[in-house]
């Protein structure tokens, strides 16, 4: 019993990390209508940007963290500029794939230039373990809960209380109408993804600093269940996607604590079925009709 517990524990922590990943599809989702599936590219450069600030540039965590966070930014709005935008018009599966190519195009650039060999994360916040009772949690787990909640209460107060924010909500009901009323939508779209990017980014460095390594292939299987997260909550919903998140992550290390760590991603999977067998939007989506 205390072991599955610790795994609960243990199952916070890196579900904070699929939500901040969740958060990203789902906004962009809700905006635009596109899975965007270079979002875990993006959350793999945000490991390597934190890597060359720490590493290079001598930077404590933090100033790298926010740095990493602005420099995905970039690139997100980079992307959204260049491969989606033009495609906006088109149809749903031109954009699909045009997304995968661009995650494999990052991929491979990256392989190309930093092979695919792992390396080490620099430590830049020493480890610490706690001990509460019979859980024991470390400094590096903590921060990274608390760093992915206060990003999720951010997102929200932008979300709900900024000019910016309401503009995101006013486009993701209805774009031409929004652009009637005054609201520039492709600046809009491109505030989305910097800010999904972002999270994104944050989330990159905090595995790295948990795991202690990072590779240019490391996005494509957090990219893959932060997808399902946000499917699983309801996608365009971020209350869901952050719901979706933890859920995945306590999955896991439930799968993991009762001696089944090879089927974990088939629990997932699995339970990504059952739920939209049940329940087709997602856990908080609702069933909305669309005219065809």
């Amino acid at each position: 019993m205390e072991e599955l517990i610790q795994q609960l524990v243990n199952g916070l922590f890196l579900g904070s990390i699929y939500a901040l990943l969740a958060l990203g599809y789902t906004m962009v989702y809700g905006i635009i209508k596109l899975i965007n599936f270079a979002h875990g590219e993006i959350y793999m450069l945000g490991g390597f940007l934190g890597y060359f600030f720490i590493n290079q540039l001598k930077l404590g965590f933090f100033p790298a963290l926010l740095l990493a966070m602005v420099g995905a930014a970039v690139i997100g709005v980079v992307i959204e500029f260049l491969a989606y935008r033009p495609l906006r018009k088109s149809t749903r599966i031109a954009a699909l794939i045009t997304a995968i190519g661009v995650s494999f195009l990052i991929q491979n650039v990256m392989i190309y230039q930093f092979t695919a060999n792992k390396r080490s994360f620099p430590q830049a916040i020493e480890f610490k373990s706690f001990k509460l009772g019979f859980i024991e949690v470390s400094n590096i787990q903590l921060l990274i809960l608390f760093t992915a909640l206060i990003l999720m209460i951010c997102l929200q107060l932008i979300v709900k209380k900024t000019k910016m924010g309401k503009a995101m909500r006013a486009v993701s009901v209805d774009a031409d109408a929004a652009q009637l009323m005054g609201i520039n939508v492709n600046r809009t779209i491109s505030f989305t993804f910097a800010l999904g990017s972002a999270l994104a980014a944050a989330a990159g460095m905090l595995i790295g600093l948990y795991y202690n390594s990072i590779d240019p292939m490391m996005g494509v299987v957090p990219g893959l269940k932060s997808f399902v997260a946000a499917v699983l909550g309801g996608i365009g919903i971020i209350p869901g996607a952050a719901l979706g998140g933890f859920v995945i992550g306590l999955l896991e290390t439930i799968t993991i604590a009762l001696g089944f760590s090879d089927y974990r991603d088939a629990v997932v999977y699995g339970l990504l079925i059952v739920i939209l067998l049940i329940r087709p939007a997602g856990i908080l989506g609702k069933n909305i009709k669309e005219k065809v």
